[in-house]
C-alpha cells in the first residue's frame, strides 16, 4: 500500500509552493534590490544639481 497523507496539509503544502512560485515571478518582473533604488535615487539627486547648477538665474529671482 502507499503512504497514508493528509490531504489538507497536502493541499496547503501546494497552495504555499503556488504562492511562492508567483511571488518568485513577480519579484523578476517588479522588484529591484535596495541597493538598486538607492543607486538611481543618488544618481537621480546628482542629475538634479548638475541641472540647478546649470541655471543662470536662479527661480526665485525670476519671478521678481
Amino acid at each position: 500500500m502507499g503512504t497514508v497523507i493528509n490531504l489538507r496539509q497536502a493541499r496547503k503544502r501546494k497552495a504555499r509552493a503556488d504562492k511562492a512560485a508567483n511571488a518568485a515571478a513577480n519579484r523578476a518582473l517588479h522588484g529591484r534590490t535596495k541597493a538598486e533604488r538607492s543607486a538611481q535615487a543618488a544618481q537621480e539627486e546628482r542629475q538634479n544639481a548638475v541641472l540647478r547648477g546649470a541655471f543662470r538665474e536662479s527661480p526665485q529671482e525670476k519671478d521678481q
